[in-house]
């Protein structure tokens, strides 16, 4: 029975490469294989499984960073037995020194993060930016077989980090169509009433934590101001996340005088009712590998404005080009972008939903099946 090594921080149903990783090892798990997990957390639905081992690495000081080197030490320790016993061994990106099977889903090489939320957790991202950076490079260098979440990302680890093409596969992530799918008017209906949304109120929504500017949201805030600075602005944001900045945000939303057309909701359990019962989404990301958030709106027939930098881009016919920000950092340009989607509203869902039906037929299975099709 052929056996399998994962290291990652967490196989849990959050966040998009944690999502990945859960239903590769969930896949793996169901297929019969020997399955062993070094991480810090694992979802309980997979350690249910009998044939699925969890190799519990500690979270030093419940910080990510500090406990990145003893991820590495564990996953290298367990990956040397696999190796010299045939198993195959996937890390990802720098978090383990393991010259087998590489899934990248961030490539540090190609953004530095910016965060505005005080001098210390400026130095702790540069200090942590520096480590993981060499961590990959190192990793990457080694790698037998290198997956990438999309062809951007290929893109970046050719051109920042020099991999050999031959060595790169793009895979791309998978949903659960069960969960994620356009609801029907009655559906849409009862959900906006639950959540005390009016029925002729438009809800734009943001996905994103609110500290690293790499998520976009300073830009959507400028944008909003603009908007509401029209009487004929009618619509409301909602944003979904926390982070070092969430209070700051609130404040500068009041001071601006538009603190009653944003909601910070902070970080919620039930996002795919949101987004059913959104209007649209918008994701000025700076650097996006993927953008598993925009792939889960878009699934939910939902007009996703994304960066045209960002993997998911890639996924968009021509006829949604509209929906594409060329620049991340320009505010008006963005603003001009909502207005249209706002005035053509019906348009653009009719538009997205043959683009929803075509993600939401390749699920997470498919995703994993991939994955083997290309390393058994």
């Amino acid at each position: 029975m052929k056996s399998y090594l994962l290291v990652t921080s967490d196989f849990v149903k959050t966040g998009g490469m944690d999502r990945a990783n859960y239903a590769l090892a969930d896949y793996l798990a169901r297929q019969g294989k020997q399955v062993h997990l070094v991480a810090h957390r694992v979802a309980s639905e997979l350690l249910t499984y009998p044939n699925v081992t969890f190799h519990r690495v500690p979270k030093v000081a419940n910080s990510y960073l500090l406990s990145s080197p003893l991820l590495d030490w564990i996953g290298r320790l367990q990956a040397r037995h696999f190796t010299a016993n045939g198993g195959r061994v996937l890390v990802n990106g720098g978090n383990c020194q393991s010259g087998d099977i590489n899934w990248v889903h961030y490539v540090h090489a190609a953004y530095c993060p910016k965060n505005q939320a005080g001098l210390l957790r400026q130095c702790k991202g540069f200090v942590a930016h520096q480590m993981f950076l060499n961590a990959e490079q190192k990793a990457l260098k080694s790698a037998r077989v290198i997956f990438a979440n999309s062809n951007s990302t290929k893109r970046e680890l050719i051109e920042k980090l020099n991999i050999p093409p031959h060595k790169l596969h793009v895979v791309y992530y998978g949903i659960d169509p069960q969960i994620f799918y356009p609801p029907t008017p009655q559906q849409r209906s009862a959900i906006r009433q639950e959540l005390g949304w009016t029925a002729d109120k438009p809800i734009v929504a943001f996905i994103g934590a609110l500290g690293d500017r790499r998520k976009g949201f300073d830009t959507l805030f400028a944008a909003w101001q603009k908007l509401c600075a029209s009487s004929e602005w009618d619509a409301d944001l909602i944003v979904i996340g926390c982070g070092a900045e969430l209070k700051q945000w609130q404040q500068r939303a009041t001071v601006a005088g538009i603190g009653p057309r944003i909601h910070f909701l902070g970080f919620r359990s039930d996002v795919p009712r949101l987004l059913q019962g959104a209007d649209c989404l918008v994701a000025p990301t700076r650097y996006e590998a993927y953008g598993l958030a925009v792939h889960e709106a878009l699934c939910c027939g939902l007009p996703s404005l994304v960066s045209s930098s960002a993997g998911v881009a890639e996924r968009y016919p021509p006829q949604l080009h509209d929906l594409l920000i060329p620049n991340p950092e320009d505010a008006t340009d963005l603003a001009a972008r909502l207005q249209k989607w706002r005035w053509n509203k019906h348009h653009y869902s009719n538009l997205v939903y043959s683009l929803s039906q075509e993600l939401r037929n390749y699920t997470w299975d498919d995703m994993a099946q991939n994955i083997l099709n290309k390393i058994e």
